[in-house]
């Protein structure tokens, strides 16, 4: 068997990905021992264990306590959409940003006032330490958890208003545009910057997702007459969706 140049550890993860993918370990399929991928491959007991580590990684694979290691159930991504366009009336705008009508959305989130760390002060061009509501989401697809975000807004402009609170009053759940025009404040512009990085500890446990996988990261921000007055951090686990983009042309 001729692998390459790569290292050792790679070309047998390679191979093993290989199978997974091409149905030769199914999923729920026990992956072959230590002892049996350096018996196969001759490699090492280290290279053996490398590799392993690698499939873990990629969560093609899971340990199970005290049975060893499986190939993992591998789920079709699914699309959330993200749109310039959202009629005044209708569907929240977490509905509109799936692209099945039949995805049974829903979402948790919590408000809570707090001082501008660096990052975000940037992000609103405000000074570090001005005050901010920072509100988290918890966004679901029936039971699943399928996207977070954390959004920051201005006390200066949005507190003793109607709106300070994002998820409470007749505005709740409307989005940043409505919500900002009631008090005056038209948003003409938003910024999204797509990335990707693994995912930390608490965002995964939150996602279901098993340490070393990826997420996508959207750093999503509103503008008004090019003053910025909401910035969000949006994650998605990276192995179960795909974010497509519909964008109107001028």
């Amino acid at each position: 068997m001729t692998f390459g140049d790569q290292p050792a550890y790679l070309r047998v993860a390679g191979d093993l990905r290989r199978k997974i993918t091409d149905g030769s370990l199914p999923p729920h399929t026990r992956l072959p021992s230590q002892a049996k991928i350096r018996e196969e491959y001759g490699v090492s007991d280290t290279v053996a264990l490398e590799a392993r580590k690698v499939l873990m990684a990629e969560g093609l694979v899971e340990g199970r306590s005290g049975s060893g290691t499986y190939v993992r159930e591998r789920s079709v991504p699914r699309r959330i959409a993200r749109s310039g366009y959202r009629p005044s009336e209708g569907p929240t705008p977490f509905k509109q940003e799936q692209a099945d009508c039949s995805v049974r959305g829903a979402w948790e989130s919590r408000s809570e006032q707090t001082d501008a760390d660096p990052d975000v002060a940037e992000r609103l061009r405000i000074d570090v330490g001005d005050r901010v509501m920072r509100t988290r989401y918890v966004y679901r697809d029936g039971c699943d958890a399928m996207m977070l975000s954390t959004s920051w807004e201005p006390l200066a402009l949005t507190g003793r208003t109607p709106v300070m609170l994002p998820e409470e009053g007749p505005l709740r759940g409307t989005g940043v545009v409505r919500r900002m025009a009631a008090i005056d404040v038209v948003v003409d512009n938003v910024t999204e910057e797509v990335g990707a990085r693994p995912g930390l500890a608490d965002e995964l446990l939150a996602l279901g997702g098993v340490p070393g996988h990826v997420v996508i990261v959207i750093r999503r921000t509103f503008y008004a007459s090019g003053r910025p007055v909401e910035t969000a951090d949006l994650v998605v686990p990276a192995d179960r969706y795909r974010v497509a983009y519909h964008l109107p042309v001028r």
